[in-house]
């Protein structure tokens, strides 16, 4: 908009130019016809004799230069003036036409740059995203990991599990602390009282499901306890999925928030730059109309003292 601008200005100001040339030669051939009319004039004894005595009789102080130069077809006011109305015209219909194009403008544009700029900055950040989002369903994951080892009761015979499970790099590791459980278990109940015993090992056993209801076996421990910690991982992952969805949504409505206010700020720049633009329009336009105006009165004031001279030489 502002090249725009630039360009109207150059333009304007180029055919003002011109046309002060054109005015100057046509001023120069105005004056040249306007005084031989006046030498005529003077050389007519009797006319001269007469108008002294109209002059005298009405108390009418004339000088030279109140004589009118010279009635032309077109005076140089005469073309100003049209000039001005037509560049009045043609800003007075530019302005509501550069504020109405440009606003729609801008509107058909802003959705369009939002959505690019928003892919654009989600293509750029897709590594960081996926990284972060993996890393809150690999924590989420190992959070319920944690907690079903509690429910069966580990924490009782294992006390630094939540420590160890929190270290490891993933959730799905705790598929393989079969190793690591159950002979802690086993060491932890060869020690225990009786009560202990009841409470807490049996307990285990019948959670993990290598005693039934009845306190009989029902399964070994090597098959029932891999189970159990596949069950575990199996909701761990389902629950890491759903955190890493979450986070993954979080971050990409973050990035769009900064880009949807990065994209309005521009489009209210805009906005402003094409505000000012129909105020300038607007401003040349009142500015040619003044002209207009100065022109149109000097105009009429000389066509009136033509008259009286007209009038004065037909007496």
């Amino acid at each position: 908009m502002k090249e725009v601008m630039d360009n109207f200005n150059k333009q304007t100001q180029q055919r003002f130019h011109e046309y002060d040339e054109r005015m100057q030669s046509k001023r120069m051939q105005c004056k040249d016809r306007c005084d031989k009319e006046i030498q005529k004039i003077i050389l007519k004894d009797k006319l001269e004799k007469e108008l002294t005595e109209k002059f005298s009789a009405l108390h009418t102080d004339i000088h030279s230069d109140a004589i009118p130069t010279c009635i032309c077809e077109k005076s140089m006011a005469d073309k100003m003036e049209k000039d001005c109305l037509r560049c009045t015209y043609g800003l007075g219909t530019l302005a509501p036409t550069v504020g109405l194009i440009g606003s729609v403008a801008v509107h058909v544009w802003k959705p369009k740059a939002l959505a690019a700029a928003i892919a654009a900055a989600l293509e750029t950040n897709a590594a960081t995203i996926a990284s972060a989002a993996q890393a809150a369903g690999i924590k989420a994951g190992k959070e319920v990991a944690i907690e079903s080892l509690k429910l069966l009761g580990v924490e009782e015979f294992w006390t630094g599990m939540s420590n160890y499970i929190l270290e490891m790099s993933h959730y799905n590791g705790v598929a393989n602390l079969m190793a690591v459980i159950y002979p802690k278990k086993v060491a932890a109940c060869k020690q225990a009282t009786e009560q202990f015993f009841e409470n807490m090992c049996q307990s285990f056993d019948k959670r993990l499901g290598i005693l039934n209801a009845e306190g009989k076996y029902a399964d070994l421990p090597k098959d029932a306890v891999p189970n159990a910690l596949n069950e575990i991982v199996s909701n761990a992952e389902t629950s890491a999925k759903a955190a890493e969805a979450a986070k993954s949504a979080k971050l990409t409505a973050e990035i769009a928030e900064q880009q949807t206010a990065a994209i309005n700020a521009t489009y209210t720049s805009w906005q402003i730059a094409i505000t000012a633009s129909v105020i300038a329009i607007v401003v040349i336009v009142l500015i040619m109309v003044i002209i207009y105006l100065v022109l149109r009165y000097r105009r009429k004031k000389k066509m009136k003292k033509k008259l009286q001279y007209i009038k004065l030489l037909e007496e």
